[in-house]
């Protein structure tokens, strides 16, 4: 696996993930949604950086001009709720690209673990496409696999493989290398050392789901 850690050049990502971080900011839940949105958009750019582009021929009103543009079959995917704001950021800049979405949940035990349900699945045809599997937090990355998992049953393998993630723990990190395939593109805003025991990314930012949309009943 590649791994871009956008932190590791400061910009104005910085502002971007300060203020997702700032439990005062974080009172303003259409503020955290755009933020959330503006990482997508930046990591979207820095992406589009690797992709592979062919020369066409555009018809201006006083000529022909020459521009390289992107030569894959993009699909965004993202995990319901959290992910929304993250996959919209992707989908401002591919704003041709096909979608698809995985509805996951953990169901939790009494002895304090969990497991992780995939529920729905919209997604279309995968085969020798560029799948952008994007999702605010990489915690454990158990989601993560099986949601690539679930929609490679569903809509076939894709060409290309590049996840995307604001902030994700060490372990995350670790696990998702271990079980996506090899050449798997990873692309985050941020990675913190610690994990809690119920799988908390420290300091991480808390719920992104209940802190975008409020708290689940």
């Amino acid at each position: 696996m590649t791994i871009h850690n956008l932190s590791d050049t400061n910009s104005v990502l910085n502002k971007f993930i300060a203020e997702l971080r700032d439990k005062r900011i974080q009172q303003d839940s259409m503020r955290f949604r755009r933020n959330l949105e503006r990482i997508g958009e930046v990591t979207a750019y820095e992406l589009s950086k690797t992709l592979q582009y062919t020369p066409r021929t555009v018809e201006t009103p006083l000529g022909e001009a020459v521009v390289q543009q992107i030569d894959e079959q993009l699909v965004v995917a993202t995990i319901l709720r959290a992910g929304l704001p993250f996959h919209r950021g992707f989908l401002n800049y591919f704003d041709d690209a096909q979608n698809a979405f995985v509805s996951a949940y953990r169901k939790s035990h009494k002895d304090g673990s969990f497991t992780v349900k995939v529920e729905y699945i919209s997604c279309g045809e995968l085969e020798g496409k560029t799948l952008l599997l994007v999702d605010p937090m990489l915690a454990t990355g158990s989601s993560l696999v099986l949601a690539y998992e679930a929609m490679c049953q569903h809509g076939g393998t894709p060409a290309r493989l590049h996840v995307a993630a604001v902030i994700a723990s060490e372990q995350g990190v670790d696990y998702a290398a271990r079980h996506l395939p090899q050449e798997t593109t990873l692309w985050v805003a941020a990675v913190d050392e610690e994990l809690t025991s119920r799988s908390y990314i420290v300091p991480g930012l808390g719920d992104a789901g209940d802190l975008a949309y409020g708290e689940k009943i």
